[in-house]
């Protein structure tokens, strides 16, 4: 798994998305044979998922989020937490930090 910031130039094409869509929320995916063009795409809570499956080596959360009405909940605490992220502590953001490598 590769984390990259979706300011950084080139980066929302690279995954066939657009500056908005990364705007309203954390998305990962399975790159496809074609640049831009994914496998397969998770957007909020499914994107936690699948980030976590990868690190932890077992498919299981993403098996739990497809399970009916889990993925309703986690999706649900995912944009309550992305509606008031700037209120929880964290890092600073990324072009803060690289102001030279954002749009």
């Amino acid at each position: 798994m590769t984390v990259v910031p979706y300011q950084k130039e080139g980066v929302p094409a690279s995954a066939g998305l657009s500056t908005g869509d990364c705007e309203k929320a954390a998305w990962a995916y399975e790159p496809g044979d074609v640049p831009g063009e994914p496998r397969r795409r998770w957007r909020g809570a499914g994107a936690i998922d699948a980030s976590l499956a990868v690190a932890l080596g077992t498919r299981l959360p993403l098996s739990l989020y497809e399970l009916p009405g889990i993925s309703f909940l986690q999706d649900v605490a995912y944009q309550f937490v992305a509606d008031n992220r700037g209120k929880l502590p964290g890092d600073e953001p990324y072009c803060k930090q690289h102001p030279d490598e954002c749009q």
